[in-house]
Formats: C-alpha cells, sequence, structure tokens
C-alpha cells in the first residue's frame, strides 16, 4: 500500500504518512525549491555558455564600462556603470522589503505585510523600466562605428577618446539613400531603419580631419584597452569599410563582438521576465492581503513561497551583473 498523501482535515497537516514533512516544509514550499533548483540550472547553463563563448573571443569582447555608460538626466555624461549599480541597488533592496513582509506574516502584522508588499512591486517596476530604458539606450548606440569586409567594428577616436559620427560628418547622406517603406518598398515590406551616413560619406569626412584615428575591436593585452592605429593604418583599414553600424541588435553590433549583444538580449531578458512575473505574482498576493484572504487562514505561508521565488531572482541578477558588467 502507498503512504497516505492526503491532507489531514483535522490537523491540518500539507504531508501525510505520520504528518512528517520532509526538512520541517510544507509541500508548496518544498515545489517552490525544486522549481528554483531547476530554474537555476537553466540560468547557470546561460551563463557558462556566455563565460565560454566570451573566452573565445577574449580579444575582442566589449568593455563594460564603455558600452554601458548612460545615466538618466546626464545626456552627453560619461558615468560608467553607474546606471547598472543603482539597478542592483533597487533589486537588492526589495529583497530586503521582502523579507520584512514575509517576518510581519509570521507574526500576523497584515498592515505591515500589505505595506512591505507594496514597496517591493514598486522597487520591482523600477528595476524592470530601469532595464527597459538600458535597452533602448544599447539598442540606440552612442557613437556610431562602421563595419569591414571581413565583419569587424572600426571605432574613432579623437585625442584618445571615442567620438560619435556625429562629432566630424556634418552633412547628410548625398548618395541619395531612402528607408524603404511598404508603399515603396520590394515585395512591401519596411526595411530597417538606415544610417543617417554612408560609408563614403564618412570616410570622406575622416580624411578631411588629421586629428582623428580608428580604433579597432581588438583589445591590448597590457593596456586592457582597445587598439588604435596609426593615422596611415586608420585611413587603410578604413577603405575597406563596407556599412555604417548604430547601435546594436541581433545581427551587429557597433561596441564590438555582435554575439555579446545576442548573448546581452537574451540572459537578461530572460531574467527582465522572471522579474515582470515576480511583479505580477506579487501584485496578486498583496490584494489576497489586502483582502485578509491569508487572515483567515491563519498562515501567510503563500507571502514566504513567493519571497523564495523573489530572493531567488535578485541573486540571479547578482550573478548577471557579476558576468556582464564587473568581469
Amino acid at each position: 500500500m502507498g503512504a497516505n498523501i492526503a491532507v489531514n482535515s483535522d490537523n491540518k497537516e500539507t504531508w501525510g504518512g505520520g504528518g512528517v514533512k520532509p526538512f520541517g516544509a510544507s509541500y508548496g514550499k518544498m515545489m517552490m525549491w525544486f522549481f528554483i533548483v531547476s530554474d537555476a540550472l537553466t540560468f547557470s547553463g546561460f551563463l557558462a555558455a556566455y563565460g565560454l563563448t566570451r573566452f573565445k573571443f577574449i580579444d575582442s569582447w566589449p568593455i563594460a564600462d564603455e558600452v554601458f555608460t548612460h545615466f538618466p538626466g546626464l545626456h552627453g555624461v560619461h558615468a560608467p556603470m553607474y546606471y547598472v549599480a543603482l539597478m542592483t541597488f533597487i533589486l537588492i533592496v526589495s529583497s530586503v522589503t521582502m523579507v520584512l513582509a514575509v517576518d510581519a506574516g509570521h507574526k500576523m502584522q497584515k498592515k505591515k505585510v500589505a505595506w512591505y508588499m507594496f514597496a517591493t512591486i514598486i522597487f520591482g517596476i523600477i528595476f524592470v523600466g530601469s532595464q527597459a530604458w538600458e535597452w533602448k539606450n544599447f539598442i540606440n548606440g552612442s557613437y556610431g562605428a562602421v563595419k569591414t569586409a571581413d565583419n569587424h567594428i572600426l571605432q574613432f577616436v579623437k585625442d584618445g577618446h571615442q567620438i560619435a559620427l556625429a562629432d566630424f560628418v556634418h552633412s547628410d547622406r548625398k548618395d541619395g539613400r531612402v528607408q524603404h517603406q511598404r508603399e515603396n518598398g520590394l515585395w512591401f515590406e519596411k526595411e530597417a531603419t538606415i544610417s543617417q551616413y554612408s560609408v563614403a560619406q564618412i570616410q570622406e569626412a575622416f580624411k578631411a580631419d588629421p586629428s582623428l584615428l580608428v580604433r579597432i575591436e581588438k583589445i591590448n593585452p597590457d593596456t586592457k584597452k582597445k587598439i588604435i592605429l596609426s593615422r596611415e593604418e586608420s585611413i587603410a583599414k578604413l577603405a575597406t569599410a563596407t556599412r555604417v553600424v548604430e547601435g546594436a541588435n541581433l545581427i551587429e553590433n557597433e561596441y564590438g563582438n555582435p554575439i555579446f549583444a545576442d548573448f546581452f538580449f537574451f540572459i537578461t531578458g530572460f531574467h527582465g521576465f522572471h522579474v515582470f512575473s515576480g511583479i505580477v505574482i506579487n501584485i496578486i498576493i498583496f490584494f489576497n492581503v489586502v483582502l485578509g484572504t491569508y487572515e483567515r487562514r491563519g498562515s501567510y505561508e503563500m507571502v514566504e513561497k513567493v519571497g523564495l521565488y523573489w530572493h531567488f531572482v535578485d541573486l540571479v541578477w547578482v550573478f548577471v551583473f557579476t558576468f556582464f558588467y564587473l568581469v
């Protein structure tokens, strides 16, 4: 005969078999732990793949301090990693408010649970919104670059600092090229946004300013910075340019190796989806708290279970933050 696993209506034990609970946890919490372990293995696989790929292309991998430099309200100010650090701090604070909500639940303090849950939701929304803002800046790009025939990225430098295409190309496209719309495009397909400048324009403007140099995506192992070519080497390298790249997408990336953008969108997007899911679940639990559902049940265990998920999401971000931004 199999063990009895039905709920005992008299002693309200979740587990059968004489009321013994594995690790002293209820069925719901055990299932949440099973989910967390399986999801942790999924994220581990993604981050391991990222680490191996980065190791393979270590000499041309984009430098985080040169990619994530934006801060809201500080347009044009070089603030490397500041906003990412703020996002991380906000998510960690949300874990603190979740802990306080769980603790208040143990003490059956309904109002405190509601307030701490509400704070957790607000911090979560701020984080997801910040991640969307960061994506927008990453997609739009900061400087612009050109791609060579062998699919390498060339950036432009003046006085040792990277500059944008708009800083030295001061005219619109001269080749008459316009973006195809559905009304005039081939097979009625809308074309992706084209660059404001043509390769020929950039080459011409570059030659007209002798202070400009080209920086390739390869990193100097001694200085840990991208290699800047001499003036003669820059002109020769720029002559092989075939396409203007502005921003980043799944195909090309103005910051360097396009695989970096692929991993960035996939892993941070996957984590962002987890945070968004956690926010939705927290909102549902919050309204149940306000309506007194758990007060009537005599237990706030549901808050504890969603708290486990939220702490897991926060912990995963620590690893994503370390892999993408710090290492």
